[in-house]
């Protein structure tokens, strides 16, 4: 009992330096295990995964017909292109399928990036609008700017679930800041017809990309106190199912 009385009492401390930490630190530059460490800052390198492909098609919208994996691709390369002074790495850039262990280790080739796995979502048909999980520290603030941001494009949302943190492969296992960003539900109505306009596509990935901008110009000032730290080992395929 007296152990855990002085973590607790600790903890706020930890927290404070490590806040106080991120206005002076550059970047989070290089790989780390864990991440417990402020947001990147000054980052060139923006490493973009549109999940899915090949043989794993993602969720399929009952509205459109229209295809996860293809969505994901095309708003990876709209990404991309708005992300002009940036070395910018697409993960796939057509339509074949990677282990997600394989992208973690391609992400992992690169020292001081950022890793945005791009995804849409399934569920609940009265569940709508975009999501944004991470796990590490380090991603907290990107994850929060970008949750903001495709909040600001999206013009409804219901019952979804916001800034999310949860132990997935692409959000614990990268040794980089690493964000899983979900850009509507494709089981709803009015998200699956918002994703198959090209338009609103654009307006999605310009926003995206305004928030990964925006964290390397000025790190995490403006995103709220850092999470606390969690030591939980890689996320793997026999983890439970949250």
């Amino acid at each position: 009992m007296r152990l855990t009385f002085k973590l607790i009492t600790c903890f706020p401390i930890i927290v404070a330096l490590m806040t106080s930490c991120a206005t002076d630190t550059l970047s989070s530059s290089g790989r780390d295990y864990w991440g417990h460490r402020p947001g990147p800052k000054n980052f060139k390198t923006v490493i973009i995964d549109a999940g899915h492909g090949g043989k794993d098609s993602g969720a399929i919208s009952p509205h459109t017909c229209q295809k996860e994996k293809d969505l994901t691709l095309d708003m990876a390369k709209r990404i991309k292109a708005e992300l002009g002074g940036f070395k910018t790495i697409l993960l796939r850039d057509h339509d074949h399928f990677i282990e997600l262990d394989d992208r973690v280790a391609l992400a992992n080739k690169r020292g001081d990036a950022v890793l945005i796995s791009v995804h849409f979502n399934s569920g609940p048909s009265q569940v709508r609008g975009p999501e944004t999980y991470f796990w590490r520290v380090d991603s907290h603030g990107l994850a929060t700017r970008l949750q903001r941001a495709m909040s600001a494009a999206s013009p409804a949302e219901e019952n979804n679930r916001g800034l999310v943190r949860r132990r997935l492969r692409l959000t614990r296992n990268p040794e980089i800041p690493c964000v899983l960003i979900e850009c509507g539900y494709l089981s709803n109505s009015g998200d699956s017809r918002l994703a198959a306009d090209p338009a609103y596509r654009q307006k999605l990935a310009a926003h995206i990309a305004k928030a990964i901008r925006t964290q390397s110009s000025i790190g995490d000032s403006g995103t709220g106190p850092l999470p606390r730290p969690i030591n939980s080992p890689p996320s793997r395929p026999t983890d439970a199912k949250e």
